[in-house]
């Protein structure tokens, strides 16, 4: 039972500290590639800590588990892990933690549920107003321009996504500044965003109190947003992404003295103007591995006595 308040331990330790330390990084914004590939990380783990602490917990609850669990295992090896001292808490934290996973699961469905009938009403609005021409199927082409009198420009995920174009986003941007625009929401749907989308709300939603999940989902919202940017600006250049940021938002008062503070447009457009340098190929290549590792940690923790016993 050792092994499994370890993991506990672990997860509960990294669900709180984690957050904090990304907080303080000056890269994420620098590489939001590598930031977002570091906190699916770093939440993988912590679900493993807790997934992990849950199965040790039932073998030591229950020998029916420890027996499917250690079926292959020598005697030494299950000696090693102390799970048949008669305890009744090893039981409550096993059905805490088994509740705590089929919530998650349950969130992750609802989210999934309510994207699914947000992408089903969208596609009908678009039907509607986008009426299909004779012999055209739904879903032909990648692109839809709708007649709307206010700029705006987004995607529509699914199986074929398609992006979502009004007139006047095409009266006011022109040239390389649509290219932006469009690469934007390309990056968006190339790297299906939506699915980091819906798995950090769901957490987050399922777990409000959890430091890790509430920050995980504010960081995916964000450095989505700054990957894009990053698309779009290799393609046509930072300035000219800048630019159809602004004009493409102009009317929406997020720019100007009565900005509100924190808002995450001015600060995309400023990162665009007055960029930092980029990391070195070599710490970016030190950050993705550190990273993947992260999610070792756990398992590494969890074979730690077998390892001992059969050394």
């Amino acid at each position: 039972m050792t092994v499994s308040l370890v993991l506990l331990t672990l997860g509960a330790l990294a669900a709180v500290i984690a957050p904090r330390l990304l907080a303080r990084a000056d890269w994420p914004e620098r590489e939001p590639v590598v930031a977002l590939w570091v906190w699916q990380c770093v939440v993988a783990a912590v679900l493993l800590c807790f997934a992990l602490a849950m199965t040790f917990s039932a073998a030591a609850a229950w020998v029916d588990v420890r027996g499917h669990l250690f079926a292959p295992a020598p005697s030494e090896v299950v000696e090693a892990y102390a799970l048949g001292a008669r305890r009744p808490w090893p039981a409550v934290l096993a059905a805490l933690l088994a509740a705590g996973g089929v919530w998650t699961g349950a969130m992750l469905a609802r989210e999934i549920h309510r994207a699914r009938r947000q992408r089903r009403r969208r596609r009908d609005e678009l039907l509607v107003r986008a009426p299909l021409l004779p012999g055209e199927e739904p879903g032909d082409g990648p692109l839809v321009v709708l007649e709307g009198e206010r700029p705006s420009a987004s995607w529509l995920p699914g199986a074929a996504p398609r992006l979502v174009v009004t007139t006047a986003a095409l009266r006011r941007l022109k040239g390389r500044r649509l290219d932006a625009v469009l690469a934007h929401e390309q990056g968006h749907a190339r790297a299906r965003h939506d699915w980091l989308l819906h798995c950090s709300s769901a957490l987050a939603n399922g777990f409000p109190q959890v430091p890790v999940f509430a920050a995980f989902r504010g960081e995916m919202h964000r450095l989505v947003e700054l990957a894009a940017d990053d698309v779009a600006s290799r393609r046509v250049g930072r300035r000219t992404t800048a630019l159809a940021l602004v004009e493409l938002n102009e009317d929406r008062g997020v720019f100007g003295p009565s900005t509100p503070p924190g808002a995450e447009l001015p600060r995309r457009v400023d990162r665009l103007l007055d960029p930092l340098p980029r990391l070195t190929p070599g710490r970016r290549l030190r950050l993705t591995a550190a990273a993947a590792l992260v999610p070792a940690v756990p398992l590494v923790v969890a074979f730690v006595p077998a390892l001992r016993a059969l050394g």
